[in-house]
């Protein structure tokens, strides 16, 4: 008898929380890999993104969301997680010596398989396995597939959808002047290969935009669109020089579109300071999972949330360019510590040698002595350690106003605020990461690969360098 209350029991128990998954809702990242706000749903001119135009118009648009770094696996790391990468040891660019995560610190791919949902990750066209780039290590599969098609009858799904879209290697525009008359920042220089590379970024983004709608199809035909939370986020800032892995608003500012039929209200815009691991907190809290304590986000889509009064973002070594930069940003301000002011922003970092043109438009020109204005401030031979922005009066972060005597409260709060959550968060940046010169060989032997392969040494002379992405642009045979 007592077997069988047992038995009847664990049934009972097994029901309800079947019952219980079948009434939670699914759930969908689409991740855009280094994505700046350059959307016609955020008012940006020369692109078209009807797809993602859409679906801001059908849920809510943020306007301040915020990725914790600069670049991918560091805010990927704190995203999934919902802490900051700082907090976990996860906050070098894939770091030759990964670790578990800290207890209780979990990804909340747990929390949700917990809940009963199926886990899937896959590519734009949900046909491999899609980007996760985390820097942790983990025991056992953390998805269950590529899609949700074999999750069992009524299971809820998280999914989550990886489009390589803008990441470079840009897809190549059809015709190279596109971004002749367009809005760039001001701290590029004015120059055609910077404008062709403009014009294949924004080609990019309208083939991200291409995914997005069909991936918005296939839910529709297979009736669950109205039954998804769909979130949509760059996983940081746009892959031009001083923007992907700085701390400038370039590197951190994305986008993030969230549509909930019948619990967001659609077309509404919403100023409110967001940070991308917010995300995770809000993706539980729509499962109907409780937010953990251990975790630093916090669940924006609830009705009493009225945005953050600042957010705090972090850059270490990336690639074999090793550096510790913290930042906090409010409405109005940015501060920026750099905590290696005698290296210069332009140190040998041999991705964005190898990957951006801008950076060699600018060390041409600076060798002419025609680089001037703006664009001639990152190329400086050191850096202040501390920088101050105006945001309202300075948007493009160009100004440093550290020293000026009526921005001095502004600076002290600022600097006290960083100092205190740099221990409040148990910050690791400050100690030193294992393996350090095995990770930078590593770095130096790939990209020594990549210059072979186009020809040329990593100390090709730059007016040589300029004319091959000329012709690599097709702005000249």
């Amino acid at each position: 008898m007592h077997i069988l209350r047992t038995l009847v029991l664990v049934a009972v128990c097994s029901l309800t929380s079947a019952a219980m998954a079948a009434e939670r809702p699914n759930i969908v990242w689409i991740i855009a890999d280094d994505l700046s706000p350059e959307l016609g749903c955020y008012g940006y001119q020369g692109v078209s993104t009807p797809n993602i135009d859409r679906l801001a118009n059908q849920g809510h648009r943020y306007t301040a969301a915020f990725s914790t770094a600069p670049v991918c696996s560091s805010s990927r790391s704190a995203f999934i997680t919902g802490v900051y990468q700082t907090a976990t040891g996860t906050h070098h660019h894939r770091t030759e010596v990964k670790r578990p995560l800290p207890s209780p610190v979990a990804p909340i791919l747990a929390l949700l398989k917990d809940a009963g949902y199926y886990l899937s990750n896959g590519n734009n066209t949900l046909t491999r396995a899609g980007k996760t780039d985390y820097n942790f290590t983990t025991t056992g599969n953390l998805f269950d597939g590529i899609d949700w098609s074999k999750r069992a009858q009524g299971q809820p799904f998280f999914a989550q959808v990886q489009i390589h879209e803008p990441h470079r290697p840009f897809v190549q525009a059809k015709d190279v002047t596109r971004a002749d008359d367009v809005e760039i920042p001001t701290y590029y220089p004015q120059h055609p290969v910077i404008r062709a590379d403009w014009a294949n970024y924004l080609a990019s983004i309208e083939t991200l935009d291409q995914h997005v709608g069909a991936l918005l199809q296939r839910l529709e035909k297979e009736g669950e669109l109205d039954n998804t939370v769909i979130f949509f986020f760059g996983d940081h800032g746009r892959p031009h020089y001083r923007d992907k892995q700085w701390l400038y608003d370039g590197g951190l500012r994305v986008p993030l579109l969230v549509r909930w039929p019948g619990h967001l209200q659609p077309g509404v815009v919403k100023p409110h300071l967001v940070s991308l691991i917010d995300v995770s907190a809000a993706t539980i809290a729509a499962a109907g999972i409780a937010v953990p304590p251990w975790m630093d986000g916090q669940d924006f889509l609830a009705s009493d949330f009225k945005g953050r009064e600042r957010i705090f973002a972090a850059r270490d070594r990336c690639g074999d360019a090793v550096d510790r930069i913290r930042c906090v940003r409010t409405d109005s301000f940015k501060y920026i510590r750099n905590d290696f002011p005698e290296r210069p922003y332009t140190q040998t970092s041999s991705y964005k040698e190898l990957q951006y043109p801008g950076m060699t438009v600018a060390r041409v020109l600076k060798q002419q002595g025609k680089l001037e204005g703006p664009p001639a401030a990152f190329w400086e031979e050191s850096r202040p350690a501390e920088e101050l922005y105006d945001l309202n009066a300075d948007p493009d972060e160009t100004n440093n106003v550290a020293g000026d005597p009526k921005y001095q409260k502004v600076l002290a709060d600022l600097r006290g605020d960083l100092d205190q959550w740099i221990a409040d968060t148990n910050d690791q940046g400050y100690q030193p990461e294992p393996k350090l010169q095995d990770t930078l060989k590593a770095s130096r032997k790939w990209s020594d690969k990549a210059y072979d392969r186009r020809g040329m040494t990593r100390d090709v002379e730059p007016q040589a360098y300029l004319e091959w992405w000329e012709k690599e642009l097709g702005l000249k045979q």
